[in-house]
């Protein structure tokens, strides 16, 4: 399953809605998606691989192992 082990973001639904003369005339089942990357990180001086989300890859929540 696409979900972050920092943070827990997982995929969200709702409703995709297409609009024609100014009404809401029908509404579709969407999802969105996280971006989720496998990478390996160092952990109490061992390497190991998880999944975890762009956002807190970007905000050096964890180390990249080399």
């Amino acid at each position: 399953m696409a979900k972050c082990e920092l943070c827990n973001k997982s995929i969200q639904s709702g409703h995709k809605i297409s609009i024609t003369r100014s009404h809401v005339s029908r509404r579709a089942n969407k999802m969105w998606r996280p971006n989720i990357k496998k990478i390996k990180i160092v952990e109490n001086g061992t390497a190991r691989t998880i999944k975890i989300c762009t956002h807190c890859l970007r905000s050096n929540k964890v180390t990249r192992a080399s």
